[in-house]
């Protein structure tokens, strides 16, 4: 059942800053496109915000692959503000004195729903590499039975950039009518050959480390960090620019030395920097989770789920689109986000397209962008009104 709340300094609503969960699938079990039936599943979850009356101004956020439901609160495990604190609370972009937010943490995650460090109930052990294969359509079937737990048929707005692009387009082509509008940020209607390969170094890098034990290392009591820490500097990679990077490292030397060591330590200051980014990443992530949620991205393929067609994931949609890309993301780059748009062209839907010039790649969706706040900003407004909800205070 739900986790009690108390107040929260983010919205001034009811409101637990360590989040909620809820037991879900005892009455129906939960069926995997893999095939398999799981009969519950633990979904940790966050709101902000109050749902009003009619239940018409919810707004699901979707997160990023090594993302999490503490969108607007500070990380249990690191203390570091919410990953989208510049757009959610009182007054800000996504309102949460007009709109009840929810964002969940993914099927398959490691901070509350169930996932491979959980303990399979079949074994009493923690599922390791017995937890069965999701994907992106398992994450937000799940989802959708969080808002049927919630009371919540229709939601005004489905939001989130990179994977949680991908749950938002698969929301609108699996549950078409339980979408308002919809926000599909610095995403793809599939994943490509490149993307998957960078995917593939990672999970090689943690399979390889001597720790991972197969999957089995929670039984071993070990952890394969090493591993993991360089899948996530291969991948924070791709989330920059080399403009970004250039910028803010160029070929500057670490701040201690003014020569090279002639050696393999850190000389670089961008060295240093990626393996600050893999040491701190090991501290509040998995490593089995590491790879079930990358493999949910390889095998996502929108089209191939449509006879092949992309058009066919939306065919007859009523949903509103804002799709947005940004013009130094090469990790998904614009024409994955044109691809969407000309599909929903084809289907006469109402769709709104942004490619925001910005030299920061793919992780400008989390930055501050001013272009694409005001994008947002607006497409959001329209939609409102469209929705019927009460105006912005001080708003036309």
């Amino acid at each position: 059942m739900s986790a009690p709340t108390s107040a929260s300094a983010v919205d001034g609503s009811d409101h637990n800053p360590l989040g909620l969960s809820v037991e879900l699938g005892l009455d129906r079990p939960i069926r995997l496109d893999c095939g398999v039936e799981m009969p519950s599943v633990n979904v940790a979850y966050q709101t902000y915000g109050r749902l009003n009356t009619d239940k018409s101004n919810a707004i699901l956020i979707c997160h990023a692959l090594t993302g999490d439901h503490y969108v607007a609160d500070p990380h249990p495990l690191t203390g570091k503000p919410g990953w989208w604190i510049d757009l959610v609370g009182p007054g800000k972009l996504l309102d949460t004195d007009r709109y009840f937010l929810i964002c969940s943490n993914v099927l398959g995650g490691c901070m509350g729903t169930t996932g491979p460090k959980d303990i399979n109930p079949a074994t009493g052990q923690p599922w390791g590499q017995g937890f069965p294969v999701i994907t992106i359509g398992d994450m937000v079937q799940v989802q959708a039975r969080l808002l049927d737990h919630l009371g919540i048929d229709q939601l005004f707005c489905a939001i989130g950039g990179s994977m949680g692009g991908m749950q938002v387009l698969e929301w609108c082509a699996s549950y078409p009518d339980r979408v308002f509008s919809a926000v599909p940020i610095a995403t793809a209607a599939r994943h490509s050959a490149q993307n998957i390969a960078f995917h593939e170094v990672g999970r090689q890098a943690i399979i390889a480390d001597p720790d991972w034990k197969n999957g089995e290392y929670l039984l071993h009591d070990t952890r394969p960090q090493r591993g993991l820490a360089v899948a996530r500097m291969a991948a924070h990679i791709t989330y920059l620019s080399e403009t970004a990077l250039h910028r803010k490292f160029g070929r500057n030397l670490q701040g201690d030395r003014d020569a090279f060591s002639y050696g393999f330590g850190a000389d670089f200051q961008v060295e240093s920097y990626l393996r600050h980014q893999g040491s701190t990443f090991v501290d509040r992530f998995d490593a089995n989770s590491y790879l079930y949620i990358t493999r949910a991205m390889d095998y996502f393929d929108l089209a191939a789920e449509h006879d092949g067609v992309l058009a066919n994931a939306f065919r007859g949609t009523k949903t509103r689109f804002c799709v947005a890309s940004f013009s130094s993301d090469w990790l998904f780059p614009t024409p994955e986000s044109r691809a969407v748009v000309h599909a929903l062209n084809a289907v006469a839907a109402n769709v709104s397209f942004v490619e925001i010039q910005s030299d920061k790649g793919h992780d400008a969706f989390l930055l501050d962008e001013p272009e694409f706040h005001a994008t947002l900003g607006g497409f959001i407004e329209g939609a409102a009104r469209h929705r019927g909800l009460p105006a912005r205070v001080g708003g036309s």
